[in-house]
Order: C-alpha cells, then structure tokens, then sequence
C-alpha cells in the first residue's frame, strides 16, 4: 500500500466536514496519491467511502485507531 502523501485531521468535526476536506485535498494531488483521513464523527465511517464511490476515488482502509477512525484514499484518475 503507498504511503500517504498528506494527512488530513478531521477529528473533532461532524460531517460533512471531513467529506469536504477530504474532497478539497484529493483535487490538489496527483492522481494514484493517497490521503490519509482522521475522523472521529460515526457518520464518516459511512460518508467517506460513499464519498469516494461518487467521485472515483478508491477508499482503501477503514481502521479503528482508539478514539478516532483512519481512512486511506487514493484518488482517482479524474
């Protein structure tokens, strides 16, 4: 699996805001990166990877990590 390219800190927010963080930093990197997604929001666990279903993204991992949950995504070709 690639190494994150950024990671994005999302914790303490309700969605959509980490959606929409996530969203602004996979348009400013290349496609076939990976950003890695702190969230501790229980709606991200849904959000995120339907977020990546519509917009062609590649959600790879949902991970529990004490308090909060982390996500890694790679972005599409689009």
């Amino acid at each position: 699996m690639t190494e994150p390219v950024l990671q994005i800190d999302a914790r303490g927010l309700i969605c959509p805001l980490p959606v929409l963080r996530a969203r602004k930093a996979l348009l400013g990197i290349a496609p076939g990166a990976v950003v890695e997604v702190l969230a501790d929001d229980d709606m991200a666990r849904i959000d995120l990877p339907h977020f990546c279903g519509e917009a062609g993204h590649e959600h790879l991992l949902l991970e529990d990590a004490g308090d909060h949950q982390r996500h890694l995504i790679r972005r599409g070709p689009g």
